[in-house]
């Protein structure tokens, strides 16, 4: 590629250039042995799925970096009271590893934590992480094909494949409200939630109202003196068909596997129309609305506050969000729930643009996450000094979530447009994880050399990817699935289409960056 600019080179494709694989025992034991290096960013359910479907193909030399000290991602971070799933447990969990034992069809932070860790320890990938590690910076070197990472401490790790799997949930966002650092009391996000702060008769302001504040706004609501909820958009919420597992159900999952994977075939079923109804319309979205109407009126008796818990949206725009104490919980006596934005912090409370100070003692930010920030704190250097945050001002994108042209075996998990509306998430990032092996599998047996995807490939996605988003539900209004004029963070179609799309690598959709071109093309 030396002395070539993007725009002047002709992408060979792979399936023309390679052999077909081979399967015996010998070529993959050689394949195993010149397996690349594989630097994975990030300890959650991405970063420890593709270790373990890596390992489960032979490929060992691989390495999680985690900055905090330990795995678990969001599961680890977010701590909250009544941190749980609202999805449930049989399908928010690998395909490969079941478990019987769930305590609750929705499972809460430390089983899901727990599960977490031992499944990574009985795979073999726990020993791999390397924790207290933070990535400040990725620079790929044209010249060797190699990715050059630096960390905070110094540290500098090398590797011919690099995989940032921090996912759209890892950053906290807050909100820049001027005085919010002169506030006398104790002030924390949700998902740095701070358990020496005893929150027994205080006045909590409580800041947001999304999937996080749902659950732990009733789980601290008996606790405090008072508590103001700030609203800046009400969100539709619907029961949560939630329940125990009694030792009848373990016993029977343990004995016969089938019955849970019923279960896990259903919820996957009902998902998938779930988000089927969002995209193409149909009965439940009439169901859902119906029921939120309900259950609003039913546990909700002041006539007041029900206008306010009104969404101002069509439903779907934003998350469904499930719960059966919600509405309860803001429909008590100490609680008052307020729809002004909040227009400065001051050393005794917050102040809203009617010129009300409402006292507090603690402010809690249940303000959700950087989601389209994607990479966030990571400067990521690719060919020729491509600047990967620069390519990205606009809004993120890459070809299947994962590759982004000029950035050499560089692939994202759960990166722009692969999050749900509804559904599992563990199912795309096994459908990522797989489509990784088959990459590093045609690097380990010498049927590749060095990956890029082709720009007119992933130009051609990302403008599909767009006029099917600016036709869904998700474009009728703002929400933290937009980036400016475009929905970066979600995946317009079913689960089923995703695994489809990446059950086989194509490669005639990548070039080779170690192999000259002759004529202009794609790059």
């Amino acid at each position: 590629m030396s002395g070539h600019r993007f725009g002047t080179i002709t992408p060979t494709p792979y399936r023309a250039l390679m052999p077909e694989p081979t399967t015996s025992s010998s070529a993959r034991s050689a394949r195993h042995e010149r397996s690349p290096r594989i630097l994975v960013i990030g300890a959650g359910f991405g970063g420890l799925g593709l270790a373990m479907a890596l390992r489960r193909a032979g490929h060992d030399r691989v390495t999680i970096l985690e900055r905090a000290d330990d795995v678990g991602g969001v599961w680890r971070d977010n701590t909250y009271p009544q941190a749980a799933c609202d999805v449930p447990s049989s399908l928010y969990s690998w395909s490969f590893a079941p478990q019987p034992t769930w305590s609750r069809r929705y499972s809460q932070q430390p089983d899901i934590l727990s599960y977490i860790r031992r499944t990574a320890e009985e795979e073999g990938v726990l020993a791999t992480v390397r924790t207290g590690v933070e990535v400040t910076a990725a620079t790929f070197d044209d010249a060797t094909r190699v990715w050059h990472v630096d960390t905070a401490s110094g540290e500098r790790f090398e590797a011919e494949v690099l995989v940032p799997a921090v996912g759209q949930l890892s950053q906290p966002s807050i909100p820049s409200i001027p005085g919010a650092e002169a506030f006398a009391g104790t002030a924390f996000h949700s998902a740095r939630w701070r358990h020496d702060v005893d929150l027994t008769g205080k006045r909590v302001a409580v800041v947001g109202t999304g999937a996080s504040a749902i659950q732990f706004v009733p789980g601290i609501v008996d606790d405090v003196g008072a508590m103001t909820v700030f609203q800046r958009s009400a969100p539709y919420v619907v029961p949560k068909p939630d329940r125990a597992y009694t030792g009848l159900h373990h016993r029977a999952f343990e004995r016969w596997p089938a019955t849970q994977q019923v279960g896990r075939r259903l919820t996957r079923s009902l998902s998938e129309w779930f988000n089927r109804s969002f995209e193409q319309g149909g009965v439940l979205q009439p169901v859902l609305r119906a029921t939120w109407q309900a259950t609003l009126w039913a546990q909700v008796r002041d006539a007041d506050l029900r206008v306010r818990l009104v969404p101002d949206y069509p439903l779907g725009c934003k998350r469904v969000l499930f719960s059966n104490d919600w509405y309860p919980a803001l429909d008590r006596d100490h609680v008052d729930v307020v729809t002004d934005d909040i227009v400065e912090v001051r050393p005794e409370g917050l102040v809203t643009a009617d010129g009300r100070l409402h006292e507090a003692d603690v402010i809690i930010w249940g303000t959700g996450f950087a989601a389209t920030r994607f990479l966030d704190g990571i400067d990521v250097t690719g060919r020729e000094g491509l600047d990967l945050h620069g390519v990205w001002a606009d809004g993120a994108r890459a070809h299947l979530g994962l590759a982004v042209p000029g950035f050499p075996q560089l692939f994202v998990m759960y990166g722009p447009n692969t999050n749900l509306g509804g559904s599992s998430i563990i199912q795309m990032l096994e459908a990522q994880a797989s489509w990784i092996v088959q990459v590093v599998d045609a690097i380990a047996e010498g049927r590749v050399g060095c990956v890029d995807v082709r720009a007119d490939v992933a130009g051609a996605y990302d403008a599909e990817m767009q006029e099917r988003l600016g036709e869904s539900i998700w474009s009728a209004c703002t929400s933290w699935y937009t980036d400016g004029g475009r929905i970066t963070t979600n995946w317009p179609g079913l689960v089923a289409e995703y695994e489809r799309r990446l059950a086989r690598v194509d490669f005639d959709e990548l070039v080779d960056v170690a192999v000259p071109a002759t004529a202009g093309g794609a790059l």
